[in-house]
């Protein structure tokens, strides 16, 4: 099949482009805008193969996605691109609302007339999947209950409310024009190539280079943890198995406390890079953001009854790995600080 993925160069999207290419015989075009969270450097190890392309495109441009529709004739759209800082979204909704919302309704609709277009039998099995967040739900009240498939939207942030937002759009889209679409909401992510503003490669960096560790207010905001290749899995399965309508909850079964996630990182840090002075001495609660919710939980057992997924890792194992590829990978990281990984951005753009 052929594939076409929006934000296949960011953290999640990178990691989907690199699954299918190295675990199936599909192939991939990465359609990417390269904004900061865009880094071409994250699929170094499959950029040569013959079964992917990129194409530097932003997903307002109905022009030229129309064109790279006509071009490649995807069988499969799976729509990552997104802005997603919730800080960012805070200090400047603006481009959270371009892109979640008209970006996602932009390409809807050159889908849709593409898949208009196609003989019955491709119409049938075309599929549009829409990668979504678990904070379009707001937060949890105590501390039993979890998200389901069914749980009322209440965004809290920008970038939940434009996330809503374009899940919205996406099960009108089926509803009134029939598109084969599927959504799946995901609890927080982490891992190899995570963009160092997001919170578990902020603290490792922090730590290593000897600064203040922030942890916003008290600490006790509860996250369900969820390794990112566990999640390329599910989004995998959902797209090649999944039924067009459903939307399919991921997480990662491992809740804990920001401040649990930090001295984990900490703990770890002083084993494999041991110091006199203790990682966790650089903790520096911080003033907590606006509308921060307190509690995000998954409940996960739909797309395990139904697709048979459930996650391979758990927290200490994948927390381990990910602690051990940063401290693996510095070079990356510090061009990643140092802006320079944007060169290869600017040179593509010319």
């Amino acid at each position: 099949m052929k594939f076409l993925i929006t934000g296949g160069a960011g953290f999640i999207g990178s990691a989907v482009v690199r699954y299918i290419i190295e675990n199936t015989e599909n192939s991939v075009v990465n359609v990417d805008k390269l904004t900061y969270a865009g880094n071409l450097e994250s699929l170094s190890s499959i950029e040569a193969s013959e079964r992917y392309n990129f194409e530097l495109v932003d997903i307002c441009n109905s022009a030229k996605l129309e064109k790279l529709f006509v071009k490649y004739k995807p069988d499969v759209v799976m729509h990552l691109a997104a802005e997603s800082h919730v800080d960012r979204s805070i200090d400047g909704p603006t481009d959270f609302i371009q892109t979640n919302i008209v970006g996602t309704y932009t390409l809807l609709e050159v889908a849709r007339k593409y898949w208009s277009s196609l003989s019955e039998k491709k119409q049938a099995g075309f599929r549009f999947h829409h990668i979504s967040t678990d904070e379009v739900y707001g937060d949890l009240g105590g501390p039993d209950e979890l998200f389901t498939e069914t749980t009322p939207y209440a965004p809290s942030s920008p970038y939940s409310a434009s996330k809503a937002s374009s899940d919205h759009l996406v099960r009108a889209w089926m509803r009134t024009y029939g598109l084969p679409t599927l959504i799946t909401n995901c609890s927080n992510n982490y891992g190899p190539y995570h963009f160092p503003e997001k919170l578990i490669p902020l603290i490792i960096l922090n730590a290593l280079d000897n600064k203040s560790l922030p942890v916003y207010g008290t600490g006790e905001q509860v996250r369900d943890w969820l390794y990112v290749e566990d999640h390329v899995r599910a989004l995998y399965k959902v797209v090649t198995e999944g039924a067009p309508g459903e939307t399919y909850n991921i997480g990662g079964h491992n809740e804990k406390m920001n401040i649990e996630v930090v001295q984990t990182v900490c703990d770890i840090l002083q084993e494999l890079r041991p110091q006199s002075k203790r990682y966790s001495d650089l903790i520096t609660y911080v003033e907590d953001r606006p509308g921060h919710d307190l509690r995000y939980a998954i409940d996960a057992s739909k797309i395990q009854k139904e697709l048979g997924w459930v996650p391979e890792e758990s927290f200490e194992t994948g927390i381990r790995q990910t602690v051990e590829w940063y401290l693996n990978n510095i070079d990356w990281c510090q061009r990643v600080q140092d802006g320079s990984y944007q060169r290869e951005r600017l040179g593509v753009a010319q």
